[in-house]
């Protein structure tokens, strides 16, 4: 390996790998003047220029254009998707000292609250680890076929897909006669769109739009473009600015609703682009959701307030229930990076003040399991939003085993 460029990339953790330019450590893009200084871009943080350049790339940034041009996009609707105007976002840190501030039997009542809300309406989460035939087959030839895929990530679509085909939503095509006939498929938070290319693959689809904000490498379009009777549209656009009516080749077109592991509110902007008053619910044919994240969820964004409000519990309680989801994955089972946020929680629990010594008590496991109850509930919340507009053949199961990915909830419906 020759000699790499020495400015380190924080975001990607290594250095960077282009070679350095004679006489210097740095290559052109990274090299400096002793007067000058490396600065984030105003516009977007994810990269940083030097200071006396900024100007000059303000007028340019890439992500400057790209915002541009979406806005001139018909499917483009500031914050259509977004929830309450008048809410904000809550941060973490004032999640985090929002917990902090309850009193031991303002925190014993929560609890009470959630372990009786959990009793009464989370009992009946069933265990559908669901992997279709069509797709163990596919599984076996992928390893042939080189795909950058960890197994538990292939694991996870299949049995998101295995659980859209036990609902009726749908079969595999044998022919490009039936996948003409078949529903197209919106995949949210597609990312580099692999769960879309296993359903392309295993069922047969004739339309595919993958939505994602982000840009990404090493993605599954080029593999389902070379489909001849496949047509895809990969839309860089946040989920609560996405108006999916306002897609001109998707109007009047029946589609499925897919998305692995959508973070906290990106579940609730989607349900409400899909199942809302503003979504194209007359067409969907299918829903197959997995959530996550739910420490990020916002009252702001959630789509089932009234629900949380019927069982007596407030906004702030509401932060606390996600701050509490936190715990979730906090187990000796699971991997490190999994625990990160238990960390930040035994902050609350290293307090001096006595009204900290219930939490700083429990112990681990205890932790976990409030931390599941308020995941489930926050799910089921949505699961009763769903029914109530509509898609009544509707559940919420586990997926997984969580020995595979303790994000194991499923939302699905079928229409």
């Amino acid at each position: 390996m020759g000699v790499r460029c020495k400015f380190w990339l924080l975001k990607k953790k290594r250095f960077c790998a282009i070679p350095p330019l004679p006489n210097t450590e740095f290559c052109g893009n990274h090299s400096t003047r002793s007067d000058d200084r490396w600065i984030q871009c105003s516009i977007d943080p994810s990269h940083s220029v030097l200071e006396s350049n900024l100007e000059n790339h303000l007028r340019r940034c890439p992500l400057l254009k790209h915002n541009n041009s979406l806005s001139l996009q018909p499917f483009y609707q500031k914050g259509i998707n977004g929830g309450d105007e008048e809410d904000e976002d809550v941060s973490s840190e004032s999640k985090r000292m929002a917990v902090q501030c309850i009193t031991v039997p303002e925190l014993i009542k929560l609890i009470e609250k959630i372990k009786s809300v959990h009793a009464s309406i989370c009992k009946d989460i069933q265990d559908s680890y669901n992997i279709p035939e069509v797709c163990r087959n596919w599984i076996n030839r992928a390893n042939d076929w080189k795909i950058p895929f960890q197994e538990k990530h292939v694991i996870q679509q299949a049995s998101i897909l295995g659980n859209l085909e036990k609902l009726g939503a749908i079969k595999s095509c044998s022919s490009v006669g039936e996948q003409l006939h078949s529903p197209a498929v919106v995949e949210f938070g597609a990312g580099r769109g692999y769960l879309t290319q296993m359903l392309a693959d295993c069922y047969g689809v004739s339309k595919v739009f993958l939505i994602e904000r982000k840009s990404y490498k090493l993605k599954a379009d080029r593999s389902l473009r070379q489909k001849e009777s496949l047509m895809l549209e990969r839309l860089r656009i946040d989920i609560e600015d996405l108006n999916l009516n306002a897609i001109g080749s998707l109007q009047g077109v029946p589609y499925l609703a897919i998305g692995k592991h959508l973070c906290g509110p990106a579940t609730d902007m989607t349900l409400r682009c899909c199942v809302g008053e503003n979504g194209s619910t007359s067409y969907l044919r299918g829903l197959s959701i997995a959530t996550c994240c739910h420490h990020l969820c916002q009252w702001k964004h959630y789509i089932n307030k009234s629900f949380f409000l019927s069982q007596g519990m407030s906004k702030d309680e509401f932060h606390a229930v996600t701050w509490f989801t936190s715990w979730a994955v906090d187990s000796a089972d699971h991997e490190e990076s999994d625990t990160k946020m238990y960390r930040e929680n035994e902050k609350v629990l290293e307090g001096d003040d006595d009204d900290d010594d219930l939490l700083r008590n429990m112990c681990a496991r205890d932790r976990a399991v409030l931390g599941f109850m308020c995941k489930d509930i926050i799910d089921a919340g949505r699961l009763m939003w769903i029914r109530e507009h509509g898609l009544e053949k509707s559940e919420l199961v586990k997926y997984v085993p969580s020995n595979i990915s303790p994000e194991n909830r499923l939302l699905i419906a079928s229409c």
